[in-house]
Parts: structure tokens; C-alpha cells; sequence
């Protein structure tokens, strides 16, 4: 199944046109942001100016942008246009300061960023017959919206439920015979969990498609939802900074990320030295907005950890593809000395017999050491077994763990249904140290 593509002028584009129409946008991006006080301000102390950029191997020489500088220029010193040319603000969740990172968009943003849902979600199935019900949060999170605004330029039917009240959810999809579910991963898995506790099968339902994102997530956690839901679920990838879903999208191929490269300039760096690494290694995905018109924004680390994946993909799309994010270089756990993402925990666990999708990680130390205790929920079958069979499950975990990522850890058989649950991103990480 390759699906429909929305756009083939642009998505099919050969490389020396794309890369042609990069250096013209690239070129007047950096002479607009040149305008502004901050970027003027970093690209003097580089010793640089807009005639400098002459090819693209020159964006290199640019200053990074970080979300330190969209905290430290709240909320409006990222704009590139007077307030009376943007229609909306969005942002992230804030931080502890209380500040949001927050994004601009022009009447011609809000037209792009559309435009990028709908090759998005074209690419994972869903079409102008399709009826998508929208389970993101809505508000200054860009999930909702963004997806929204794609969708309805397809021509589905859109249900802006966003998220929560998960047994109502579960009642519309009955009713309203949806096709399509838009969710983080978590909240996917959360609507299975209900749809079981009611009785209520994959067969019951109507659905095809599933469009998540908002958080990185593993293949295992892929193939639960494929099978608990009864659909193809695919992944999307973007952040508020630069515009909110569409930057990165899986077609229904699954075998990696199209990054629309007629809008974002992808770069992968060390994340240690700012280098950019060689084409296939893992490093921290770097992105530059080349149409964004309220807050165009120049080499934004995004600590997402990812990689360009080799060759082309059979669908058609022309455009590089990015592997599915591994995590954050800030969410890397180091563990006496071992460097681990849960995600690659979490496919360890869901390859074992008899455990749930949740788990929750606790950090704490003992004396000097690092201490990582896993607690796992385990299927009422085991749960309620002999104590020797839930003993053996124990050590099986910790061993798998051991031998494939050479991390010491406690495990924590639990109940089902004990840990915390989420309707948005979720919250795998407690550290007390």
C-alpha cells in the first residue's frame, strides 16, 4: 500500500529542484530573520551576514536556535510581523518559569501548515470519504488543531473531540463509524484498555487508520495498537517552534519518516559538539523553517534523536526520510555509567510474554549509585498465578534488559490498571535522585 499523494509537484520533486527551491527560500529566510533584533544581533557576534549564505552548505555557519531563546524573547520577540498580520498563537505546555514557547502564524502559515496535515494524513490512508476523530488536546498544544486543519482540507469528516472522557470517545467512534483516530500513542493504547474493560472488540469498530504523535514511541508499541485497534497506525513528528505536525510523516510503506523538505531544512548534529555527523548516524535533529512567515526560525535543536535513512521509498515521495525519533538527548538516562532511552526499554518489555503497555521507570540512589527500579503491569493470567511464575517473569525482564542494553535494574511486577494512565503525552520517568 503506498496511498495517495497530496501534493506530487513538491513531494515528488527530484533532487536538484528541491534543493534549488531550498537556496532561493533559504537565502530570503535569513535576510527577514537578518531584519530582526535577535537574529541580527546572534548572526554580528558570528561575524555573518545574509550575503554570506551562498549555498546550502553555508547554513552551517549560522547560530543555533534553542528553546532558551524563545523563553528569553516571551512571548512576542520571536515575531517577524506586526501583531496585526498574526491570526493565531500556539505554543508548547511552558515550563517551571511559567513560560511558553510561543509560535506566530499569518494567514499564509495557517495555509501552509494545512496544507502540510493534508499531505500528512493523506500519506497515512485517510481520505476525503474518511470520517477522523480528533482525540489531541486542543488549545495552544498544535496537535489538535494542526491535524484538524489538514484533515478538513482533504474533505473527511472531522469530530474535534480531543482528549478525555475516554468511554465517550469509545461511544462516538460506535456511532459515528470513524475511521480514523488522531492521538498521542499513549492515549491510543488507553482507548484499547476501556474498549476491553467494556467488552467492546477491534470488530466492533470501524477504524483504518491511526495518525499519532506528540511523543516518541516503539515498534512494539506499533504492532499493540495495530492489533488492539484493528488499524495501520503511523507516526508524524513535529514541535510548536517551527510549526506543529506535518515537519515529518510515515506514508503507510512505515519505513521511515518524510520530512517535507520543500518547507524545513533538516540537519542531524552531534549533539555534544554541533557538528553535523555523517548521513546514516544517529544525532540531535536540527530544523530550519524556509516559508514560515510570523516566527521563522533559523537551526532549531530540537534534542530529538533521529537519522537520515538511506535510499528511497517505494511510494513515491522523493523527499528524505528520517527514522522515527528515538527520544531526547535530555531524556537519555545514564545509569551507572549506561547510557538508556525508555524507549528502548519499552520494546524489551512488550516483547515478553504475559506484561501490559505500562511501565513506569523510578529513578533513586543508593549511597553514590544510581538505582533504576522498572515497574511493569503484568496481565491478570500471571498476576493471580503462583508466586514461582511471577518470580520467574522478574528475572526474565531483568536479564533481557542486562544482556540487550547492559543496564542493572529492579523490576516491579504490578497489578493491571495500577499505574498512572494519560490522555496526552506520557509520563514515563520518575526521578527522585
Amino acid at each position: 500500500m503506498n496511498g495517495m499523494i497530496w501534493d506530487p509537484r513538491w513531494e515528488q520533486a527530484d533532487r536538484g529542484t528541491l534543493e534549488g527551491h531550498q537556496l532561493e527560500l533559504l537565502r530570503e529566510q535569513v535576510k527577514r530573520c537578518f531584519a530582526l533584533p535577535y537574529y541580527r544581533r546572534k548572526m554580528q557576534d558570528a561575524g555573518l551576514s545574509p550575503c554570506d549564505i551562498k549555498s546550502l552548505d553555508d547554513l552551517r555557519l549560522l547560530p543555533f536556535t534553542t528553546k532558551k531563546d524563545f523563553m528569553d524573547n516571551y512571548p512576542f520577540g520571536m515575531f517577524a510581523v506586526p501583531l496585526n498580520e498574526v491570526v493565531r498563537v500556539q505554543g508548547s505546555s511552558g515550563t517551571t518559569t511559567g513560560k511558553s514557547s510561543i509560535a506566530g502564524y499569518t494567514r499564509n502559515d495557517i495555509s501552509t501548515w494545512s496544507n502540510l496535515c493534508a499531505r500528512l494524513a493523506t500519506a497515512a490512508g485517510v481520505g476525503s470519504q474518511d470520517i477522523a476523530q480528533v482525540s489531541f488536546g486542543y488549545g495552544l498544544f498544535t496537535g489538535g488543531f494542526g491535524l484538524h486543519g489538514g484533515l478538513e482540507r482533504i474533505g473527511a469528516l472531522v469530530i474535534p473531540l480531543s482528549s478525555g472522557n475516554t468511554a465517550r470517545q469509545i461511544k462516538f467512534m460506535m456511532d459515528m463509524k470513524s475511521t480514523a483516530l488522531i492521538s498521542t500513542p499513549t492515549y491510543a493504547l488507553r482507548i484499547a484498555e476501556i474498549m476491553k474493560e467494556q467488552g467492546i472488540s477491534s470488530k466492533d469498530l470501524f477504524l483504518k487508520w491511526g495518525l499519532f504523535g506528540g511523543e516518541p514511541w516503539s515498534e512494539a508499541i506499533r504492532q499493540q495498537i495495530d492489533a488492539q485497534l484493528g488499524l495501520i497506525a503511523t507516526d508524524n513528528y513535529g514541535m510548536s517552534e517551527v510549526m506543529g505536525p506535518g515537519v515529518s510523516y510515515e506514508c503507510l510503506q512505515r519505513n521511515g519518516m518524510h520530512v517535507a523538505e520543500d518547507h524545513f531544512i533538516i540537519e542531524i548534529i552531534n549533539p555534544e559538539t554541533g557538528e553535523t555527523v555523517p548521513e546514516g548516524e544517529v544525532g540531535e535533529v536540527v530544523l530550519t523553517t524556509t516559508t514560515k512567515e510570523a516566527v521563522p526560525v533559523i537551526r532549531y535543536r530540537t534534542r530529538d534523536l533521529s537519522r537520515i535513512l538511506p535510499g528511497k521509498c517505494p511510494c513515491g515521495r522523493s523527499h528524505r526520510r528520517m527514522e522515527k525519533v528515538r527520544g531526547r538527548s535530555d531524556d537519555m538516562l545514564i545509569i551507572r555509567g549506561v547510557n538508556v532511552f525508555p524507549t528502548q526499554i519499552e520494546g524489551i518489555l512488550l516483547s515478553i510474554e504475559h506484561t501490559e503497555p505500562h511501565y513506569q521507570i523510578v529513578l533513586t540512589k543508593r549511597g553514590a549509585l544510581d538505582v533504576m527500579e522498572i515497574q511493569v503491569e503484568v496481565t491478570e493470567e500471571i498476576f493471580h498465578d503462583e508466586m514461582r511464575r511471577l518470580k520467574q517473569l522478574e528475572e526474565e525482564i531483568r536479564y533481557r534488559l542486562k544482556n540487550e542494553l547492559n543496564v542493572e535494574c529492579q523490576v516491579k511486577l504490578v497489578e493491571p490498571r495500577s499505574l498512572q494512565r494519560f490522555e496526552g503525552k506520557a509520563r514515563r520517568v520518575v526521578d527522585n535522585r
